[in-house]
């Protein structure tokens, strides 16, 4: 695969348009209707949020994700506490959040889990706050009915009644790895921090991809196992310290047919600097040999912040050995509202 594929692998891969640059900050109103939605899906509609955001002009995000950004979320504890994916959260000074009843009220960023993906607000003000049920998604199997739940960018309620199609892993080209996903069909375009529902109306996956470079498009769900691991240390101080720092170089890469290939570097990252370039295939890191990108990222991720990584990419007929130091992404990005 060539690296130029890497704009067309954003595109599929981030949220596009209205589902990400909200159209203003002024009031809205919608009041509630009768629902045609299956019991299951109105266990948790109400609960059921959509988030704007801003981010200063000079944040880091602001160069990939850009400064305006529109996704959905769900509550899911009556003090306040909703969660979305991280990528709409990263960097956020104002957080603008839209209830099924029409209110706009104010939140702020709690706590970011980049390796999940996921990330916590908290509504300003006084609760209790309409709440879905936090499900168990590590029983979820092939073929269970499912629902999608979004919110377009004018409050409009978007769903999408289906079923969790594979289980599998997942790679993506921005140093992110799932060892279990769900893929769910068919596509809700309000995909960015929807919940994705059981029938007992429970939420077992916050839907955070678009996966497909033509239609029948497909959404990828990360389980909320994920989250309901470690939400209460991601709420009490803002990311997961149990977990020891992952190494973040700032490196895109996809699958190619003689390894993995290079495809371009974060505008912020460390790899930047060290020398690659597109088109270069990895084939050792740290001495070991890499044929996938999840080995990949496995390597990676063994290594330490802050220590080098000496990495032997083939370019065109020649090897060449490039060294680079990993940091702590989180303490690059803004990730509490602190």
């Amino acid at each position: 695969m060539r690296p130029t594929v890497l704009p067309l692998l954003v595109a599929l891969l981030i949220p596009q348009g209205p589902s990400t640059v909200p159209k203003d900050w002024g009031p809205a109103f919608n009041p509630l209707k009768p629902s045609s939605h299956p019991s299951y899906v109105q266990r948790v509609q109400p609960a059921v949020v959509g988030i704007k955001v801003r981010v200063p002009l000079d944040r880091p995000s602001v160069l990939t994700l850009g400064p305006e950004r529109w996704g959905g979320g769900v509550i899911f504890d009556p003090a306040g506490y909703a969660v979305t994916v991280s990528y709409v959260l990263l960097d956020a000074e104002i957080i603008r959040v839209t209830l099924r009843d029409g209110r706009i009220v104010p939140a702020k960023l709690v706590g970011l889990d980049l390796e999940s993906g996921l990330g916590v607000i908290k509504l300003e003000g006084d609760g209790p706050w309409p709440a879905a049920s936090l499900g168990d998604s590590s029983k979820v199997a092939v073929g269970e009915v499912a629902a999608t739940v979004g919110v377009e960018d004018d409050n409009d309620l978007m769903v999408t009644q289906g079923s969790v199609q594979e289980i599998r892993s997942f790679a993506g080209y921005w140093e992110y790895m799932l060892d279990r996903a769900f893929i769910v069909a068919p596509y809700n375009p309000a995909f960015g921090g929807s919940p994705l529902v059981n029938v007992q109306g429970e939420i077992i996956g916050i839907t955070s991809l678009r996966i497909g470079e033509q239609p029948p498009f497909v959404n990828l769900a990360i389980p909320i196992e994920l989250f309901t691991a470690s939400k209460d240390e991601l709420i009490g101080k803002g990311r997961v310290t149990s977990r020891r720092p992952r190494p973040w170089i700032g490196l895109y890469t996809v699958p190619g047919e003689r390894g993995v290939v290079v495809a371009g570097m974060s505008p912020v990252g460390p790899a930047r600097q060290a020398g690659f370039q597109r088109g270069d295939v990895i084939t050792r890191i740290n001495g070991e040999r890499v044929g996938s990108q999840e080995e990949f990222y496995r390597r990676l991720w063994q290594a330490q912040v802050g220590q080098d990584v000496t990495l032997v990419v083939l370019r065109e007929s020649t090897f060449l050995v490039l060294t680079v130091r990993p940091i702590d992404r989180y303490q690059l990005l803004r990730t509490t509202g602190q």
